[in-house]
Parts: C-alpha cells; structure tokens; sequence
C-alpha cells in the first residue's frame, strides 16, 4: 500500500475527517495487483483539504477534488459526493457532498465501488464488489441503463475492465451496452482513443477485440473494421476465412508487448480490401493497390481518432509496405539494406510475420530476411556515404539531379561492397562520370 497515500489518510483522520482509499486501487489491492493511482476519499469539504494540507490545489472545485503533495507523489483527494443529472453524457450538472455510502451509489462498476481504511485494515463495501470480484464479473452498480446513459465513456471502461482483468460482463449489463452502444459517438475522439489503446494493447487484445464487435462499439467507433466481414479472399492464400477472421486472427498471434504502431498496422493492414475486391477473368479474387489505398484510409482513420503525427506516421508506412515483402527476395543488396535500415522496420517484420501465419503459414521471406540481418550485422546498414554533396561541388559538378544521381550510384556500390573507401569512389568517377552534369543523362541513372 502506497505510503504517501496512507498518510494523508491519516492527517484527514487526525483532523476529525473519514478518509478512506477509493475505487481501482481498492480493487488492484484486493486482486493482489499493484495499483497505478491511489485515491482518497473523504468527508472532508475541499476547503478543508486544502487548510490541511499546504500547497494543495483544487483542481476540481465543482467535484470537491483537490491534488495534495505528499512525499514527493501525487495524490487525488476527492469530497464524497452524489450527482446530479448528466445532460451532456460525460459528467454531471451538479454534485452535493454526502456520505461514503451515496458516493459509492453514484460510480460506475461495483469492482470499482469498494473502500478500504488501511487505519483499520478494513474494506467497506455499500455494492456487493467483493463478490463480484470473487466471481470475476464486471457489473454496473444500481440500473446499468441509467449508469452508461450517465457518462457514456463507460460503455468503453466496461470493455476495457473485462479485458485487462479477465473478467465476464454481467448479463444485464452486457444487454444495456449493446442497447446503448450508439452513445459512443457523443464522446470526445481524445477519450475513446485512450480507451481504445488500453484495450488493444494489452495481451488479451483478441478478448478486447471480440467484446468491442460483439457490444457494438466496433461498429461506431471503427465502421472500416466492420466492413471486412464477409470479405472472402483467394481461399489458396487464405484458407482461414475472409478479411475479418485473418485481421482478428493476427492480432493474436503478436507478442504480448507489441507496441503501438505494429497493433495498429495490424489492425489496418488489409482496410481496404472491401473497395478493392474484384474478381479476374480466371474467377481470381484480387485486390489490386489495396495496399496504398489502405495506407490512405489508415491515416485518416487515425487522424479521426486524433492520434500523434509520431503514431500515424509509423503505421501509415507499415500499411503502405506490407506487400512490398513479396519483392524481399530479388531486391538488389543496396535496395534491400535500404528497405530494412527503415526505423520502423522491426515493427514491419512482426506485421509480416503474423500476415504469413494468419494465412497460408509461409515464412520463408521472413526467414530470408532474418538471414540477412545476420549477414550484414558486422557493420552499419547505411553506413556514411563516401562522398558527399560537397565533394562533388568541389570536383566541379552543379546541384541537381545529376549530382543526387550519381551520389545514389556510389551508395548503391558500396551497399553491395563494390566501393569501400573515398579514394575508389573517387577513381570509380573519374571512369565513369569524367565529365560532370553528364552521368545522369548518359547512364540513363536519374
């Protein structure tokens, strides 16, 4: 139990104040998880927090929340409180402070409900969360109607909760997130983004993933995923069914600490195969530059859901090149070391190797390549050019294409160990591009 929040329970206390631990890290401390955030709860109006503690802040005045340093940590302080109505589908109009009892009444899920006074070493339970955590049941507390219609960012904290601590979703309370589903789209692109994330990167994504489609949520939030079912592909390269089943059977197949992008790409990889589908003269499924249109879709997918530039940027690439593996085999040295010295290569790898064993199972090119890797691990994959721009300049060549030319020739020689020192990149021009501003329209190079 973390010290600094006990302490501050223990000046509320002091002060004449119930002061109790709140919500996940109730939860987490019962479960024999450690909890990220610890929370208070207390009778004590904000004011009053504040008077106690120096240097606190009230950050939610209208909440009765106050930050307080304590030992160099953070803790969140927050009045019991009952609300008022929601009108806006996120947070209430109004709150009154009240008792432990009504604060408990007015959260969302019972497993979250729960106090703890670690003065006493005793939970306090107004909503049946211990039960429902020995039965692994994410259940809303009271009618779970009105508690999603409340704040419909909990139709997402349900998932996510069922997700991360394998837990069932209670019958009724299933039933009314399907009901109420829709209710997603009035909520802001930051929050379900976040919530999203948690969900999909944790190991049990696949979970995350069924709950999502299953409640609904899928279809507002993310429609393009919605679309690929009954997508059917060429049965020779997919024997496992069409676009959706091989999409959601990827995701299962990364490793447990998959980041982001690569979940993401995932996810994305194959998004534009409904408005690509054709069938060829020979009855052959194709999907012809879905490849590029899927690298389009994906961006603006994600700008949608107001991811980072450094987010996008990664997965759009990843998209864009996933059928450039096919090529992987007869790529020349230079290209080829080109291809892999990309940064989000790694992330690339683990999207193909999982687009191999969610399909036909074929993983020679992954294999080739990790042979690669191997081979050129004795030095840089790009290792400094040879020459630079300058040099040239010096030698009498003019910016242009013809300079950046045969720059791209002495690269590409000494990627494939023709060239290895200044002085034969120097020798190999004064063979082959004698004359400057010539070699680009003599070699046919630019």
């Amino acid at each position: 139990m973390k010290t600094a929040a006990v302490d501050v329970i223990k000046k509320l206390a002091e002060a004449g104040h119930q002061a109790l631990l709140a919500g996940g890290c109730v939860r987490d401390h019962l479960l024999g998880k450690a909890a990220k955030d610890y929370d208070v709860a207390t009778s004590a109006r904000p004011e009053e927090v504040v008077r106690i503690f120096r240097g606190a802040k009230t950050v939610g005045a209208h909440f009765g929340v106050v930050i307080v340093r304590q030992a160099d940590e953070t803790i969140e302080v927050a009045t019991f409180r009952r609300d008022g109505v929601y009108s806006d589908g996120r947070r209430p109009d109004s709150v009154a402070f009240t008792t432990a009892e009504e604060d408990a009444q007015r959260r969302d899920f019972t497993v979250n409900g729960l106090f703890y006074d670690p003065l006493k070493d005793e939970v306090i339970d107004f909503v049946g969360g211990r039960d429902d955590l020995r039965r692994k049941v994410i259940r809303a507390i009271g009618d779970p109607r009105r508690r999603f219609a409340e704040d419909h960012l909990r139709l997402l904290r349900a998932v996510r909760f069922a997700t991360v601590l394998d837990f069932e979703i209670e019958p009724t309370t299933w039933s009314a997130m399907r009901e109420l589903a829709p209710c997603i789209a009035s909520v802001s692109a930051e929050r379900v983004r976040d919530e999203f994330i948690k969900t999909l990167e944790h190991p049990r994504r696949v979970a995350g993933f069924d709950l999502l489609v299953g409640s609904g949520l899928m279809g507002v939030i993310l429609p393009e995923i919605m679309a690929l079912q009954g997508c059917e592909q060429p049965p020779q390269f997919h024997p496992e069914g069409d676009v959706f089943v091989h999409t959601r059977l990827m995701l299962g197949l990364l490793p447990a600490d998959a980041s982001l992008p690569l979940i993401l790409a995932v996810l994305f990889h194959d998004i534009a195969k409904p408005p690509t589908f054709t069938v060829d003269e020979t009855g052959r499924i194709r999907f012809n530059g879905h490849d590029k249109l899927g690298a389009e879709m994906t961006g603006d997918i994600l700008r949608r859901l107001k991811f980072p530039n450094h987010v996008v940027a990664p997965v759009v690439e990843a998209v864009a090149n996933h059928m450039a593996f096919i090529n992987v085999p007869k790529m020349r040295t230079a290209r080829l070391k080109r291809f892999m010295a990309r940064p989000g290569f790694e992330d690339e790898m683990e999207l193909h190797r999982a687009d191999c064993l969610g399909s036909a199972g074929d993983l020679s090119t992954y294999e080739f390549v990790r042979r690669k890797q191997h081979e050129f691990a004795s030095e840089p994959l790009i290792p400094p050019r040879l020459l630079t721009g300058a040099d040239l300049i010096q030698l009498g060549w003019k910016a242009g294409p013809a300079l950046g030319s045969v720059l791209t020739a002495i690269q590409n020689l000494q990627l494939e160990g023709a060239l290895h020192t200044r002085e034969d990149a120097l020798r190999w021009i004064e063979v082959n591009a004698p004359v400057p501003d010539q070699f680009a329209e003599e070699t046919g190079a630019v």
